[in-house]
């Protein structure tokens, strides 16, 4: 069964998109802990990020790597911090979240709730950074 990310990687579904290749999609996160908390995915479905082959796996953390740069670059923070949980989503992602301190990468605290306008705001200045 897809998930929702795959019906996002598909089109059926609207994202604030921050870069695209043939094999790897980031968009922001609609329930973000930060402003500027990007989700990076593979576009082929799999559920656990360790199942990923070699070669994918690298590149996947190689475009996460970008991406994190231009976040860091567009939104005011201390550092880009990044983490994988794998239970929330069944298909493997990476979290970049702008960091001010360790508790802003705590995700059991409540989410922002953030208007569309100004997610896409968020994402055309990340955007322009890379």
């Amino acid at each position: 069964m897809a998930s929702i990310f795959t019906k996002i990687v598909k089109g059926e579904i609207p994202c604030n998109k921050i870069a695209e290749d043939d094999n790897f999609l980031a968009f922001l996160d609609i329930f973000p802990l930060a402003k500027g908390h990007v989700l990076v995915i593979p576009k082929k479905e799999t559920d656990y990020i360790f199942d990923i082959q070699d070669q994918e796996y690298q590149d996947l953390w190689a475009f996460a790597k970008k991406v994190a740069k231009a976040i860091d670059q567009a939104i005011p923070c201390e550092r880009v911090g990044v983490a994988v949980i794998g239970l929330e989503v069944p298909h493997a992602h990476i979290h970049l979240i702008p960091l001010q301190s360790v508790e802003d990468i705590n995700f059991s605290r409540p989410k922002l709730k953030l208007e569309p306008a100004e997610l896409q705001a968020i994402a055309e200045k990340i955007k322009a950074k890379l």
